[in-house]
């Protein structure tokens, strides 16, 4: 099984509808390029939302996927041990294997390179 990134839908992927329903917000301009960038490098993407349990919504989000050009994302609601990293505007980071809560990149001249998977850039980090 490949490697591969998750996105949330609400509010990271796309806008926040007051209505979930099977209504999807128009896309965060952002994160939808930065998606369209790991596609073109050959990255698998994955729509990580809670949605995916009802198969009337797996339809509405394919949908949505291909009108804005990114249909070749994977849709699912579980992770498993080959998700490199998660997008989520609900979640909170985690220091590994220590259970505190991350206080983020504090300062470059404190923190430590780690490189990151999907940009295969640098992602500065503190913990």
């Amino acid at each position: 099984m490949a490697r591969w990134i998750g996105v949330d839908l609400d509010g990271t992927l796309a806008k926040s509808v007051d209505s979930i329903g099977t209504g999807i917000g128009e896309p965060v301009q952002p994160m939808l390029t930065r998606v369209k960038q790991w596609l073109s490098r050959g990255h698998e993407v994955r729509v990580f939302t809670a949605r995916a349990s009802d198969p009337q919504q797996v339809t509405s989000i394919r949908a949505w996927l291909k009108r804005h050009g990114i249909d070749e994302c994977g849709i699912t609601d579980r992770k498993d041990l080959d998700m490199l990293e998660l997008y989520d505007d609900k979640a909170k980071r985690v220091i590994k294997d220590d259970g505190r809560l991350c206080s983020g990149c504090r300062s470059q001249r404190n923190s430590r390179e780690v490189e990151e998977h999907s940009a295969g850039g640098i992602l500065l980090t503190d913990c």
